[in-house]
């Protein structure tokens, strides 16, 4: 089921060397240059090393780039599937995303434009962002309501005319922060009685240096920056826009988030698989370099137990990914929404729960920049949160189930 076609074979051999040979021997220096260049929450001084510009023209050159786009002429032509086995590869680097232009926010909204822009839309916004040329950014959560409920959303997005009029505040806005970051993607509601409840969203197109269009402060996330991307809130005050900056038209807001999401899901899980997988390398290296106690620390306690612990919970959790990849290929987002929720649950509890372990292997240098850990354990954790908490997809997985056998989940 999940075999691999030889082109996509090639596509991970060729990536794994790359992330071994250009991407691993310099990503410690990378980030300490990063946190030199990137001091305190002040964006508009924030900077990516020159150094990153030299890697991604490398990864273009070894066409390794844009391998998350199924396109066979803008992407690579890769099924998701085959890209979930890349993704878990470049999820043991914190760089290695942005290397091969494969990161979030901008790979959902390359996919988003390319499966839902117009052809005004891709060429003026996607065709630069398929070059590496910008970044962009997605706005959905809010900061004053529940947005584990998107029907919540209290930005507007509303038809004037020729002009939609944008008015709202939201926040964890990724890439906010960016240097490079041109153009947002803005979800919001486009009240019409006529329609029900998930046809009352929309995606609008808003370049970043559009009048009303303000950003407001960065978020640190557990007290880190994640300079030069960076995490924000940002306000839209009477923002005005001509009518083709709809993505797909007025109200269709859901259905492309829906599009969006489930191949994203199924990158996010595999890179934490990654990350997971790095996170117990580290941890077994580590635990065998040193000692205590006249032994090995991993031979200490429970730690060979948890060692064991690690590698069923990071394989059952590769598995079920690859399925809900392969159930989307062949039957559709719709026929893999219980397993990519269940995806989205897993994986990241995985990372936690892994990277976890590798830190207190580690002590105190687990804490520190020396290694990546903490960048994983941040990812794992936000990742319970963000593309939906764990709750609203344990939800979805309930629903589904009570339904097979003809029952409602709605409580009275």
């Amino acid at each position: 089921m999940f075999e691999l076609s030889p082109r996509a074979q090639e596509y991970v051999s060729k990536t794994k060397a790359f992330i071994q040979n250009e991407i691993e021997p310099i990503e410690q220096a990378f980030w300490n240059q990063v946190h030199d260049l990137n001091q305190g929450a002040d964006w508009t001084k924030w900077q990516w090393p020159a150094q990153l510009e030299t890697l991604k023209n490398k990864a273009k050159q070894a066409n390794l780039w844009n391998m998350f786009l199924p396109d066979p002429v803008l992407g690579q032509g890769l099924s998701v599937q085959e890209y979930a086995h890349i993704a878990e590869l470049s999820g043991r680097s914190l760089l290695a995303p942005i290397v091969f232009n494969c990161n979030a926010p901008d790979s959902g909204n390359m996919e988003v434009l390319w499966r839902y822009g117009s052809e005004q839309q891709k060429k003026q916004w996607l065709l630069p962002l398929l070059d590496g040329k910008i970044r962009s950014v997605f706005c959905m959560t809010e900061p004053e309501v529940a947005s584990s409920d998107a029907t919540n959303m209290q930005a507007t997005a509303v038809v004037e005319g020729n002009e939609i009029v944008l008015n709202g505040r939201k926040w964890w806005s990724s890439g906010l922060g960016d240097p490079n970051a041109k153009i947002i993607i803005f979800m919001a509601h486009t009240p019409n009685e006529n329609k029900d409840r998930h046809h009352q969203h929309s995606m609008v197109l808003v370049p970043v240096d559009t009048a009303g269009v303000n950003i407001e402060r960065m978020l640190p996330v557990f007290g880190d920056y994640d300079a030069p991307h960076g995490h924000g809130e940002i306000s839209f005050n009477d923002v005005r826009l001509p009518i083709d900056h709809f993505i797909g038209g007025a109200g269709q807001g859901f259905e492309i988030a829906q599009g969006r999401l489930g191949p994203g899901r199924i990158h996010h899980c595999m890179r934490c698989i990654g990350a997971a997988e790095k996170s117990l390398e580290m941890m077994i290296d580590r635990g065998m370099s040193r000692q205590a106690f006249g032994k090995e620390i991993l031979k200490l306690g429970g730690n060979l137990e948890r060692v064991a612990e690690a590698r069923v919970a990071i394989d059952q959790a590769r598995l079920l990914t690859l399925y809900a990849a392969y159930k989307m290929d062949t039957l559709g987002n719709m026929a893999a929404l219980t397993e990519i929720s269940a995806i989205k649950v897993v994986a990241p509890n995985v990372l936690q729960q892994v990277v976890d372990m590798a830190i207190q292997i580690h002590g105190g240098a687990g804490l520190s920049r020396d290694t990546p850990l903490t960048g994983f354990f941040a990812q794992a954790r936000a990742l319970r949160l963000a593309d939906g908490p764990d709750e609203v997809h344990k939800g979805m997985i309930a629903k589904l189930e009570l339904a097979k056998r003809g029952y409602s989940s709605r409580r009275k």
